[in-house]
């Protein structure tokens, strides 16, 4: 009898997702994030209940499940019990999808295409650690997982290459940076304070451990709580919201991205002439214009940093199509290998009947003419292989 195959179908691929789309930086972070020492209770949990693979991906902008079971309300269940949630607090943000669907949103997030930036590939190298960190606690590979991931990573790596999606700079928190390094020497004195940690301040702190070498930076965030998190998530320190204003005093570029309804930077705060890039994210100005004017003070805000950034976007957005297309195509070779992975114990079992036949009939040629031509050994290896790739794809044709 032919042996079923224990892969996972896409029928019972499933992610749930919350991101920024849902969920603001707050929830996020303080909520739904996952850390790596998270791994090893929720992989337990997973295994003793007998729930099959899952693994989660958390970032600043994103958490996600993805799991090859149909059993996906109870995976979140155990995730949430992991970080400590209430399962219908999380329910409330998530966003599930299921079978083609959670491929294909896979494929998007690699690509960048989900990302709050159109064309940021970070995303891709965090999803293939999350992986690789769930299987080397697992300790054994989930063939469907295993091909999933290596299609989305071929899918990105394609995008990159053959699109121009990612050129340019096109959030504010890049743009941020970039202006950093292009108008600060000796970064490696410069220190840096970075006021507010919420979803730009995140991305801005990404952004600088990303493309600062060991940068100097620390932050202070109102809520202390989501700023000891950020500060463990990147190994920097953060301070009291309330002592900044001490803090300032040795500050060479300040980033100011927090969300108060008025200025909560003014002149008052610059008065000892020390010379001092200053950077307003917020939206409205959380920094008085004022402070431009002081000298030694340079007062660069949205305004300037988006006249980089709207170009880009636009062209990047024309990219979105060629995008698409690649992923549809991966799409297309994915569904192939899954069928030839359906099909393959049937043919392995009409591979084995041909050749027992064929053992059989040879030994009768040896019982009746006492020789057997070696040829007509290879001849009849060649057939067996033929017949068996015939059916194969002839599977595939019909399905």
């Amino acid at each position: 009898m032919p042996q079923k195959s224990n892969i996972h179908q896409t029928s019972n691929f499933a992610v749930l997702s919350v991101s920024y789309e849902k969920a603001d930086a707050g929830r996020r972070v303080g909520s739904f994030s996952f850390f790596e020492e998270h791994i090893k209770d929720f992989v337990s949990r997973v295994q003793s209940e007998n729930l099959g693979d899952a693994f989660v991906v958390s970032t600043c902008n994103r958490t996600e499940i993805y799991t090859t079971t149909p059993n996906y309300l109870l995976i979140a269940e155990e995730f949430c019990k992991t970080v400590g949630v209430n399962l219908m607090d999380f329910m409330q943000y998530a966003n599930i999808l299921k079978q083609e669907e959670a491929l294909n949103h896979l494929f998007r997030v690699s690509a960048g295409l989900e990302s709050q930036i159109i064309g940021d590939f970070e995303i891709i190298g965090q999803i293939k650690n999350a992986y690789n960190r769930f299987k080397r606690e697992r300790k054994n590979a989930n063939p469907y997982l295993e091909r999933a991931i290596n299609s989305a990573i071929q899918v990105s790596k394609k995008i990159k290459t053959e699109t121009a999606i990612s050129n340019g700079a096109t959030s504010v928190a890049y743009a941020a940076v970039h202006y950093i390094l292009s108008s600060q020497k000796q970064l490696s004195d410069k220190n840096i304070l970075l006021l507010g940690v919420g979803e730009i301040g995140q991305n801005t702190v990404e952004n600088l451990v990303k493309h600062l070498y060991n940068p100097k930076v620390k932050i202070a965030n109102r809520t202390a709580e989501i700023a000891e998190k950020i500060a463990e998530k990147y190994n920097i320190p953060s301070v009291p919201f309330e002592n900044f204003q001490e803090e300032l005093k040795h500050t060479d570029i300040l980033i100011v991205a927090t969300g108060a309804p008025k200025p909560i930077i003014t002149a008052e705060h610059f008065t000892d002439g020390k010379e001092r890039l200053v950077i307003d994210l917020s939206i409205p100005n959380n920094v008085e214009k004022s402070v431009g004017e002081i000298p030694n003070i340079e007062l660069v805000d949205v305004d300037a940093l988006s006249q980089r950034i709207n170009s880009t976007m636009e062209q990047r957005k024309k990219e979105i199509p060629k995008a698409e297309e690649i992923i549809k195509e991966m799409s297309k070779d994915f569904a192939d290998w899954e069928k030839k992975r359906k099909f393959a114990p049937n043919i392995h079992h009409f591979k084995a009947v041909l050749k027992n036949m064929e053992r059989n009939e040879m030994h009768n040629i040896y019982r009746k003419h006492r020789y057997i031509k070696v040829d007509d050994m290879e001849l009849s290896d060649k057939m067996i292989q033929k017949i068996t790739i015939v059916l194969r794809n002839t599977s595939l044709i019909i399905l």
